[in-house]
């Protein structure tokens, strides 16, 4: 609706009556209906019962669960784009990596030690060790201090682990990516950058290859 998008309507704007909107558009009150639930699902209104509907506060997590509706199908038919997501997310995470290293305090990385030594503790379970990494790698992002990072993170993660599990899971190599996580933490820790990118490209990049020789073999 060009209200919203043209900045005619800001965040907690009323929109107008339905009989206001019919007539502007020239259509029934079922399209009009039809209209506002879309809106409601693309998370650019608010309707709550008995009100009519408000413009939306922007929620970068809403953005990314829309993204993730198409990226769930993709992922689910398209081995290119799941190779294009996880070169993505090495570029991704790597930054984000030099910049946690630049802007890290000491709480922060003793939240990023303790997670390693709860998956540390957890390596029986593949579960609850899989829950740890997700965690691992989103505290990286919360550390950059930049919102965006942290839902292309969660999004990223969640897409990869339903849909493509044996790519962010590798039974029998658990020890090692411990032993990678507490590199990326020290790279972190002594405020460089450029060696958490490097630690953190490594990480990845050794996760993606041992990937790709399982669906060969």
């Amino acid at each position: 609706m060009e209200m919203i998008s043209g900045g005619d309507l800001a965040p907690g704007d009323i929109l107008p009556s339905e009989r206001e909107l019919m007539a502007r558009y020239q259509v029934g009150r079922p399209a009009i209906r039809e209209a506002m639930q879309r809106l409601q699902h693309m998370g650019l209104v608010e309707i709550r019962h008995g009100e009519r509907p408000r413009v939306a506060s922007p929620s970068i997590g809403a953005l990314v669960d829309q993204v993730g509706m198409s990226m769930r199908h993709l992922l689910s038919h398209s081995g290119t784009s799941l190779e294009q997501l996880k070169e993505a997310r090495t570029v991704l995470e790597a930054r984000m990596a030099e910049i946690a290293a630049e802007r890290r305090t000491e709480p922060d990385v003793a939240r990023l030690k303790g997670i390693v030594e709860e998956q540390a503790i957890a390596l029986p379970d593949t579960e609850r060790f899989l829950d740890f990494d997700a965690a691992f790698h989103r505290e990286i992002a919360a550390i950059s201090r930049n919102p965006i990072f942290e839902a292309l993170t969660k999004g990223v993660f969640d897409w990869m682990r339903v849909f493509h599990a044996s790519s962010v899971r590798s039974p029998g190599l658990e020890a090692l990516t411990l032993e990678e996580h507490r590199g990326i933490i020290a790279a972190i820790a002594k405020g460089d950058g450029p060696a958490a990118s490097a630690a953190m490209t490594a990480h990845l990049e050794r996760a993606n290859a041992l990937y790709s020789k399982e669906k060969t073999a």
